[in-house]
């Protein structure tokens, strides 16, 4: 019955253009293609990312976050309260005023204090500047060296040229050993992406990243396993364009260096658009969804790929609106933009001035108030 099912799903009819079939993708004449069994190999290239990563960030990361003098600001930490923990863990990290005035009776505090309690503990939990940089320049070096290699792999063959010939002989094309790596490199790093996502930064996109990275190794994966590797090497290359830009202001924002952050940041956006709402959408799907159906009738693999193009090229919209935002913010004149994606730090300068005078005309502290203060890394 299983393999009834199996044969049923894997059917030549659901995956390739009539005519062809998964006897096509057999290796012959010294001729080698693509195999499901490859892409097991990426499990110990991820886990293997994930050691690289550590050694990285504590060989080189972290040095070099010292070099640029990336620093975190001492946070004042929650005083131990049993009543406000079990809150904060098991209900909610921002609650609403009439709880606040709940657990002030309950604790004894004042409605300020446990402001003020809530925001501290918030700020704990928040990952400091040094642990994000080292995220960032991690990611920049990869994206950095996946982009150059990438550009290596694909200069010298004609697809990169006339994406038309993406689809000559297909699926009959075979595997070089150079589209071997570069499949295998890239789905191994995204792959390590969703190894350490508990332990990452988590930002307001978050969902949205989840929903990115599953795409991506859906899409990077299905492409592999019916030969479509010449389209997902372009779109690989594409991704990869501007990703290390992204990471590179990041660091520069971290360490403080706001002008350079400006500039990268802006050249980033204007990659981005480029090859995120003008290659993909009008050159690349155009090839894969409107260019195949003058050569074969569609087929369900041909919707299936294509509709997890679509799935991210509604994605990068949505990020095309944010880095929209963010430019228009700092080209006025702000001293650097700002992430819209960011989980941005509360301060408490305002409750010591609170404090402050209220010594000054009682003689004793008067409890602060929330204050939400946007002095804090912008870029995130």
């Amino acid at each position: 019955m299983l393999s009834e099912l199996r044969e049923q799903i894997w059917a030549d009819w659901i995956w390739f253009p009539e005519g062809h079939g998964w006897d096509d993708l057999k290796d012959h004449d010294g001729k080698v293609f693509p195999k499901t069994q490859d892409l097991w190999a990426t499990i110990p290239i991820a886990l293997c990312f994930l050691v690289i990563r550590q050694i990285f960030e504590r060989t080189v990361a972290i040095p070099l976050a010292s070099l640029m003098k990336v620093s975190d600001k001492q946070r004042v930490r929650a005083s131990p309260n049993p009543v406000l923990e079990s809150y904060f863990c098991s209900t909610s990290k921002h609650p609403t005023q009439s709880s606040i005035e709940s657990l002030s009776k309950q604790t004894g505090c004042s409605v300020r204090q446990v402001q003020r309690w809530f925001r501290r503990r918030r700020n704990q939990d928040r990952p400091s500047k040094v642990k994000k940089f080292r995220e960032a320049s991690w990611r920049f070096t990869f994206y950095l060296l996946a982009f150059f290699a990438g550009l290596a792999v694909l200069v010298d063959k004609p697809w990169f040229y006339d994406m038309k010939m993406m689809w000559e002989n297909f699926p009959k094309m075979p595997l070089l050993p150079s589209q071997y790596w570069y499949y295998m490199i890239e789905l191994g790093f995204y792959i390590s992406l969703l190894f350490s996502v508990a332990s990452d930064v988590k930002r307001k996109d978050f969902k949205e990243q989840i929903i990115h990275h599953v795409a991506t190794i859906s899409l990077i994966g299905f492409s592999w396993l019916v030969n479509y590797i010449r389209a997902g090497t372009l779109i690989m290359l594409v991704h990869d364009a501007a990703d290390y830009l992204m990471e590179s202001a990041k660091m520069f924002n971290y360490a403080g260096w706001r002008k350079t952050c400006n500039f990268i940041f802006t050249l980033f956006a204007a990659v981005f658009i480029i090859t995120r709402l003008v290659i993909l959408p009008f050159w690349i799907i155009h090839t894969t969804w409107v260019y195949p159906l003058t050569l074969y009738p569609p087929f369900i693999g041909f919707y299936f790929f294509n509709g997890l193009l679509f799935v991210l090229q509604i994605l990068h919209v949505f990020w095309a609106a944010l880095i929209l935002r963010m430019v228009i913010k700092f080209l006025p004149g702000n001293d650097i933009v700002e992430d819209e994606r960011s989980d941005k730090e509360e301060t408490e300068s305002e409750d010591e001035e609170d404090e402050r005078r209220g010594k000054s005309k009682n003689g004793h502290v008067q409890n602060g108030h929330t204050v939400l203060n946007n002095n804090h890394s912008k870029t995130d």
